[in-house]
């Protein structure tokens, strides 16, 4: 695995959530089951998470215990070899539940890489 910068990893991860958020908020399981762009465009944005989560150190995963960074890194071979597979209320689950949790684990080890930084 080529070695990336961290930052813009975390970009992308924060990029792709607002997304979902954006496109999601105050849709019902119904609704999106019913939008074929909206469900591939969120498979697609948790492809990105998942790829782009493989991508941060360990010691950074470290500092969020709680987040499921297994498997995050592993929805991606899901969503991307057995897509015919895949329920929408499980997607519609991990958007509702489990996205909010991510972002503000994000945020925080954004944070923790920006306060070593400082002097």
């Amino acid at each position: 695995m080529v070695k990336r910068k961290v930052e813009p990893v975390l970009a992308e991860i924060l990029e792709a959530i607002e997304g979902i958020e954006t496109h999601t908020a105050g849709k019902s399981l119904a609704e999106f089951e019913h939008d074929w762009l909206l469900r591939h465009g969120t498979q697609r944005a948790l492809e990105i998470i998942s790829e782009a989560s493989r991508h941060i150190p360990d010691e950074l995963l470290n500092l969020a215990p709680d987040i499921p960074w297994k498997k995050i890194r592993g929805i991606g071979n899901i969503l991307r070899h057995e897509y015919h597979k895949i329920a929408d209320d499980v997607i519609w689950v991990v958007v509702s539940e489990n996205i909010s949790p991510l972002k503000a684990a994000v945020k925080a080890i954004q944070k923790s890489i920006g306060d070593k930084k400082q002097p």
